[in-house]
């Protein structure tokens, strides 16, 4: 087998497990979404996610870090004010701008499913070794710094 044959082997078998993995995380991320609210969108989850790491945010940086267009995001989050999950307030370094932020009953919801998903990864995870983890994490860094670029 050539250097060439065993590199494409290698990458096939990461887009299969790659597509089975993305394949679960968007069923995952639509069950959660609707455990934070029964109306809401599973796109919507990760812009939860983001702005409890992130803190308050403007609508264009939130667009661009999930490659999005600004109408899309508007619209995601139009959808999580009429919930109430998250508000927004003027930006104090440019009036005509806002900054979008988790409410408190919208952390409150996302941190209960937050911490019940992290109770499954735990229980599915049970078997490997915490160094295994932190590998596996370490590695999915790596891959979505590069992808970020």
């Amino acid at each position: 087998m050539s250097g060439t044959s065993a590199v494409d082997h290698e990458f096939l078998a990461l887009e299969r497990e790659l597509a089975v993995f993305l394949r679960r995380a968007r069923a995952s991320s639509g069950e959660m979404a609707r455990e934070v609210h029964p109306d809401l969108e599973s796109a919507a989850y990760g812009l939860l996610v983001r702005l409890e790491s992130t803190g308050r945010q403007r609508a264009t940086e939130l667009a661009a870090y999930f490659g999005v267009g600004k109408a899309t995001m508007s619209r995601q989050l139009r959808a999580l004010e009429v919930l109430g999950l998250v508000a927004r307030e003027a930006d104090p370094a440019d009036a005509r701008a806002s900054l979008v932020h988790l409410t408190d009953e919208g952390l409150a919801r996302f941190r209960t499913v937050r911490d019940a998903r992290r109770g499954r990864y735990a229980r599915k995870l049970a078997g490997w070794d915490r160094a295994e983890v932190a590998e596996l994490a370490r590695l999915l860094h790596h891959l979505n710094e590069r992808t970020e670029n």
